[in-house]
């Protein structure tokens, strides 16, 4: 892979927690426009390893390089605004889904555009009144496309998702998977996804495959 077209670099990551070792020797790359997965048996350590990439978590060993510059080296807001995370069970704040889609616009000292969040709305299958409803009545599966749309509304050059599909039926699945697809497609967006869904597998660039007991990364198979 030419290095300047790499976004992402994971150099030999590993990853301990007391005697445990969760993550080891875990090497790949990601650049703009391709779509990985990361798939293995429960334990394995995919969520970690999406944490770590994410910079909530630091490696025990390794190297995380963003546009060829260690993670830990630069701001948290900076980083975070450009490489966003989405995790099955989000955490949505304030008392309405209008509170969470405003925030990245707050955060960037911009006006909502009203117009904007209702046509993203729509186009997760969700419909305009949502946006006065309490989040503590929303369901799993609004939850997480309510958070999905908060992280793209302005969109990053690296989208981390971890099983965000979960809690939604087979229609909206293959919703939410063609509408990240066409992000990468046509917004040469960098995503990394973790998940057991065999269709998203089927469509990913690569698979990254963790291995039981020790989180070894097996290479990675053309999907």
């Amino acid at each position: 892979m030419n290095d300047k077209s790499v976004i992402l670099q994971i150099k030999d990551v590993g990853y301990r927690a007391g005697e445990n070792t969760i993550l080891q020797h875990v090497d790949f790359c990601l650049s703009p426009g391709e779509f990985k997965l990361i798939t293995g048996p429960s334990g394995c350590g995919k969520s970690t390893l999406l944490k770590i990439v994410a910079s909530l978590l630091s490696p025990t060993e390794g190297t995380i390089l963003f546009e060829g510059k260690d993670i830990a080296s630069l701001s948290p807001e900076s980083y975070r605004q450009q490489v966003s995370y989405s995790v099955q069970t989000p955490s949505l704040f304030g008392d309405t889904v209008y509170d969470n889609l405003i925030f990245p616009w707050q955060i960037r000292g911009k006006s909502p555009e009203p117009e904007k969040l209702i046509a993203d709305l729509a186009r997760f299958g969700l419909p305009q009144e949502i946006l006065t409803k309490s989040i503590t009545e929303l369901s799993g599966g609004e939850r997480q496309r309510v958070s999905l749309i908060r992280n793209l509304q302005f969109l990053p050059k690296v989208l981390l998702l971890d099983e965000i599909t979960s809690a939604l039926d087979e229609s909206n699945k293959r919703n939410v998977n063609d509408i990240i697809h066409g992000y990468t497609r046509e917004q040469n967006i960098a995503v990394l996804w973790v998940t057991h869904d065999a269709n998203e597998i089927t469509h990913a660039d690569d698979v990254i495959r963790l291995q039981p007991q020790g989180g070894k990364m097996q290479e990675a198979n053309r999907g």
